[in-house]
């Protein structure tokens, strides 16, 4: 993708993908069900992870899989309240683009 995917839109994108799982999901899902539609490599997941976590948007819990650890994260209260800002924000935003897109700047 050429375009660049900042911070906000790539906690966005994580809180969302989190939370259609009510009872939360693991890293490496997140990271597979995010390529299926945009390049992120592990790398770029983690720290966005440790990052909400942290802002309390997400919360975290281990489970025994195949006699190994896996690491959940789930959304919190807090983190549907920041979907939900995010999901307004990206819809004033990607109607302006695409209005400039399809209309042009000063085109009436």
């Amino acid at each position: 993708m050429v375009f660049n995917t900042g911070t906000a839109l790539l906690d966005a994108i994580v809180l969302s993908v989190v939370s259609k799982n009510i009872e939360g999901t693991y890293g490496y899902r997140i990271t597979q069900q995010i390529r299926s539609v945009m390049e992120i490599s592990e790398s770029t997941l983690y720290p966005v992870l440790r990052r909400l976590q942290k802002d309390e948007c997400l919360e975290i819990y281990d489970q025994e899989c195949a006699g190994r650890n896996r690491r959940y994260y789930k959304i919190t209260e807090r983190g549907r309240a920041q979907l939900s800002l995010y999901e307004r924000e990206w819809k004033v935003y990607s109607e302006k683009i695409n209005l400039l897109f399809e209309k042009g700047v000063g085109d009436e």
